[in-house]
């Protein structure tokens, strides 16, 4: 699977992405009873911004993701924060039975997915996990806010303007934050055999105009991604969208989709 983030991207990705606030690392930990014997998977792990910090929870986390670069990133994060319990495995949601069969059966404390679950199947993929994981173990849909262009805020709403008309077309992805999407992936955990529970998380920042720029750029595949040449117009563009709209301020709601496994 190509999804395009590769090359720039991934410095992009890890540079401007929102990190996850040590309290949803609190609730999966709890939620799951994680523990120092526990292995988990974050599935569609980009550049790690979800693996890293569980890490320091479990004995062992592996990052899987499509685009070898994100893989690369995530590793060069891991070893500047001294992280020695991570691993990195170029997959996608399809190859979670042969990793299922690499570690065992039951053997995964959790499987995280955080924002990335828009490019797989979840319908099959929450039925395959349920082999994978040990009782009262289980899967953590993770959505980290909505995206810069989808907020309800003046600026967000200026910004999208903006990104349509460079873009030349409508931007409508949620990338899974809509409560339509929510109930449709709770509804699939339920019928693969987990019980969903919600919880939220709220949280707010200021952001400027760097971040708004590289923010954009994480999300670009490398054929959309503007050229170096174009890139100043591209933040003159934006600047001149928002800018009577500031502070940039971001009020983030992480949400939490929690499958459990009935425990022993």
């Amino acid at each position: 699977m190509d999804l395009g983030f590769r090359g720039e991207i991934a410095d992009f990705y890890h540079r401007y992405r929102r990190g996850y606030p040590e309290a949803v690392i609190d609730t999966l930990v709890d939620a799951f009873g994680l523990t120092k014997d526990d292995v988990v998977v974050d599935l569609g792990c980009g550049t790690g911004q979800l693996t890293l910090p569980i890490a320091g929870r479990v004995r062992a986390v592996a990052g899987v993701d499509p685009e070898p670069d994100m893989l690369r990133r995530a590793r060069r994060a891991a070893d500047e924060q001294g992280v020695t319990n991570a691993s990195w495995t170029i997959g996608t949601d399809t190859d979670l039975p042969a990793l299922g069969a690499l570690l065992g059966h039951r053997a995964v404390g959790a499987v995280t997915i955080g924002q990335a679950l828009h490019w797989m199947d979840h319908d099959r993929l929450f039925r395959t996990l349920v082999p994978l994981v040990r009782p009262g173990g289980g899967v953590a849909v993770v959505a980290n806010g909505t995206p810069l262009w989808l907020q309800d805020t003046a600026w967000s709403q200026a910004l999208r303007g903006c990104l349509e008309q460079w873009l030349g077309h409508g931007l409508t992805q949620t990338c899974g934050t809509d409560d339509a999407t929510r109930r449709r992936y709770g509804a699939a955990l339920a019928a693969a055999g987990f019980e969903p529970v919600e919880a939220d998380l709220d949280y707010t920042g200021d952001l400027d105009l760097d971040r708004i720029v590289g923010g954009l750029y994480s999300t670009f595949s490398v054929d959309r991604l503007p050229t170096p040449e174009e890139r100043p117009r591209f933040t003159e563009l934006i600047r001149q969208a928002i800018e009577r709209h500031a502070p940039y301020t971001e009020h983030v709601r992480v949400r939490m989709l929690i499958g459990r496994t009935e425990t022993p």
